[in-house]
């Protein structure tokens, strides 16, 4: 088995696990809850996807020492809120998307104002959800504390809704390449580093751990973005499960209209590196290792 066979079946065993666990959570609509809230929620919820956030969320666990059950609640959380970012950045008054893996997206089907709805219900039950399955699992309050700390500062102004402004607002556009990196860090980067981080944390991960992990996640997050940027710019709305060349065709700058997409390859080639480098020589940080390799193949 090559090392890029190993690093897809681990990501299928995971992302089995996580629908698993949204499916349960998303049953028959719940007492005092809206149907049509309810149904818009789990539409987008159980669109399927690449749950990267929870697996990564169960991995840093697993880097820390601990099992990779003990990061899922926190994941299906960083999932949740995910899922209610791209709800939002679907939307009209954002990117004006009809199209979301590869299905009509939450607002095509619900209206505005619901997948509105939809996504800002996702957003608080995702801190509502985690607590108590990790205070029945054993995880210290100390612990929780510091991994909904870093939750929510992935999720607002330090992270995604910082980010969305950088990407969407054009008063907040700057000149020069460092805005680039700027925007990647905040819509994308932050989270995925967040899900690493905060399982790592709850996994009972020591400073050194946590340090590297978070220095492995930034640069995947950033890597993830770039190779996003070059995909769609280069692959079909089959692979992608989304409109392609959205970002071009709206004006938007992405690392591929900036800079091309020899340099944008460099640069993930770059990322996935320095994300290499920072969990070496860890017993168990060879799974995400070959995790960054992998997501630069999948553009070259």
């Amino acid at each position: 088995m090559s090392e890029f066979d190993a690093v897809r079946n681990t990501l299928a065993a995971r992302q089995k696990t996580v629908d698993s666990a949204l499916e349960g959570l998303c049953g028959p609509c719940p007492p005092g809850v809206p149907d049509r809230l309810w149904q818009s929620m789990r539409h987008s919820l159980l669109a399927g996807g690449k749950r990267l956030r929870p697996v990564l969320c169960m991995a840093g666990s697993e880097l820390a020492g601990s099992t990779p059950d003990r990061g899922l609640p926190m994941g299906i959380a960083f999932e949740m809120v995910h899922t209610a970012s791209l709800i939002h950045d679907d939307l009209p008054c954002m990117d004006n998307d009809v199209l979301r893996r590869g299905l009509p997206t939450n607002h095509v089907i619900f209206g505005e104002s619901l997948a509105l709805l939809a996504g800002d219900a996702l957003l608080a039950w995702a801190f509502s959800y985690p607590s108590s399955l990790l205070v029945q699992a054993g995880v210290s309050a100390e612990r929780i504390v510091r991994a909904t700390e870093i939750f929510a500062q992935a999720v607002g102004p330090w992270g995604i809704c910082g980010g969305q402004v950088l990407d969407s607002d054009p008063l907040s556009i700057r000149e020069g390449d460092d805005f680039l990196w700027d925007i990647a860090r905040g819509k994308t980067a932050t989270l995925i580093q967040g899900a690493l981080l905060s399982g790592a944390i709850l996994g009972g991960a020591g400073p050194e751990i946590e340090e590297r992990t978070a220095e492995y996640g930034l640069h995947l997050g950033l890597a993830f973005q770039i190779v996003d940027d070059i995909l769609d710019a280069t692959a079909p709305v089959e692979e992608l499960g989304k409109t392609p060349g959205k970002d071009a065709a709206q004006g938007k700058r992405t690392f591929v209209t900036h800079f091309g997409l020899d340099r944008s390859r460099d640069f993930a080639q770059r990322e996935s590196d320095a994300a290499r480098r920072a969990l070496e020589g860890i017993p168990r940080g060879e799974w995400l290792r070959s995790l960054a390799s992998y997501l630069v193949h999948r553009c070259s």
